[in-house]
C-alpha cells in the first residue's frame, strides 16, 4: 500500500493506479454501506485517522480498515462519492502531495554508511586520491569506526515537486539521495533481533547538504550544514509492505543526468543496526524516521580537490537545477533548486 499526504488539509490518502483515495472518507463509506454502521463518520475518524501521525500509531488495524474500504469503494460500491456526496477519489496529478512526514516525528540520518561514498569523501577532505582499498576493506574500516549520524531538525519537510532553497551562506550545495524507514511502534532498548518488526514503511529522502563553508570548529558545531529551511525532502509516498528496505535500489539524477545508483543491501550498518543503536536509553515512537545514508556519486565525493583545497563548482547544485531520486517500489521524488528570496 502506498500512503500519501495530500490536499490543503494534509489528509492521509492511498495512491493506487494513478488515483488517490481519501482513506478516512472511504472507510466511512464502507462502514455505512457494508457494515450498516450508524456513526460511520465518527468511527472511521478513529479507526482510519486522516492525520498521518495518528494513522501510523493506529497500527495494523488502520491499514486493514483502509484495505477493506478500498476494496469496497473500487469494487462493490455503486459510486465513488463520500457520505456527504463529497469527492473522495482524485487523479494523482490533480492534487498536491506533501511530504509524508508525521507531525513531531524525529529524523535520524546515517552518516558514512556506504563504503564507496565514505572512502571517497575522506580522500577529498585530505586533498589526495582515495586509498587503494577494496570495498570490503573499506566496509570493514567503517564497521570498526562504528555507527555515526546526525539529526535533521527541520520543522517543515519539503515534499514532492517542492522548491528547495539554495542557502545564502552556501558556496557548494550538494544532494544525497536515500531510502528512509518509518517506525510503526514505540520502543526503547530494542534488541537487534527484534528491530525489523518496528519498521512500518519506507520512503525516499534527500539530505541536502552545504559542503562549503564547513563547520570546522568542534566547539561551535550545530550541524548547520545539514539543517536549514528546506534542508530535507521526503516522498512521494510511504510504501507499506511493498518493498524490502534492506534490499532496495535507488537512483538519483541532476538535470536528467544519472549521478547515483545503489542498493540498500550495501549499507555498512543496516536499518536494524540503527534501530538498536538509537533506541539504547532513548525511546523511539511511531512515525520516527531513520534514513540509511547515501552511496558514491554526490557532487562532493565525485569532484576533484584543487590545490587550494576547494572543489570546482561544476557538479554541485545551482539555482535552476532539478534533482530527482527514484525507486521502483516508491516512485519519484523531484525537486527544483531556487535562489533564496531577498529579505
Amino acid at each position: 500500500m502506498k500512503i500519501v499526504v495530500f490536499g490543503d488539509d494534509k489528509r492521509v490518502g492511498v495512491l493506487r493506479d494513478g488515483q488517490i483515495v481519501d482513506a478516512t472518507r472511504a472507510a466511512a463509506k464502507y462502514l455505512r454501506e457494508h457494515k450498516g454502521e450508524r456513526y460511520a463518520v465518527e468511527v472511521a475518524a478513529l479507526a482510519v485517522p486522516s492525520d498521518l501521525a495518528r494513522f501510523i500509531a493506529a497500527g495494523a488495524a488502520a491499514l486493514e480498515g483502509c484495505e477493506m474500504a478500498l476494496d469496497h469503494l473500487l469494487g462493490r460500491a455503486q459510486d465513488q462519492q463520500g457520505m456527504l456526496s463529497e469527492t473522495i477519489v482524485f487523479a494523482a496529478d490533480a492534487v498536491r502531495l506533501h511530504a509524508p512526514h508525521p507531525a513531531g516525528a524525529r529524523i535520524a540520518c546515517a552518516g558514512a554508511n556506504f563504503a564507496d561514498h565514505a572512502v571517497a569523501m575522506a580522500a577529498k577532505m585530505r586533498g589526495r586520491e582515495a586509498p587503494s582499498l577494496s570495498i570490503e576493506e573499506a566496509r570493514a574500516q567503517q564497521r570498526k569506526e562504528g555507527i555515526r549520524g546526525f539529526w535533521k531538525l527541520n520543522r517543515d519537510i519539503a515534499g514532492p515537486d517542492q522548491d528547495v532553497i539554495y542557502p545564502a551562506k552556501a558556496k557548494r550545495f550538494d544532494y544525497e539521495g536515500e531510502l528512509a524507514i518509518i517506525l510503526g511502534r514505540t520502543g526503547k532498548d530494542i534488541r537487534l533481533a527484534d528491530a525489523r518488526s518496528y519498521i512500518w514503511g519506507a520512503t525516499l529522502l534527500v539530505d541536502w547538504s552545504i559542503r562549503s563553508p564547513r563547520e570546522d570548529n568542534p566547539a561551535t558545531r550545530f550541524a548547520m550544514t545539514k539543517n536549514f529551511d528546506t534542508g530535507c525532502s521526503m516522498g512521494p509516498c510511504i510504501a507499506v509492505g511493498e518493498l524490502d528496505p534492506f534490499d532496495t535500489e535507488i537512483e538519483t539524477f541532476v538535470n536528467g543526468e544519472r549521478r547515483q545508483r545503489f542498493s540498500t543491501r550495501d549499507m555498512v550498518y543496516d536499518f536494524a543496526d540503527y534501530i538498536a543503536h538509537l533506541s539504547e536509553d532513548f525511546t523511539l515512537y511511531p512515525g520516527d524516521v531513520i534514513s540509511g545514508g547515501t552511496a558514491a556519486g554526490t557532487a562532493a565525493d565525485s569532484s576533484p580537490r584543487l590545490a587550494d583545497g576547494s572543489q570546482p563548482p561544476d557538479r554541485f547544485l545551482k539555482p535552476g537545477d532539478t534533482f530527482e531520486v527514484r525507486s521502483a517500489a516508491i516512485g519519484s521524488l523531484r525537486s527544483r533548486v531556487v535562489a533564496k528570496a531577498a529579505a
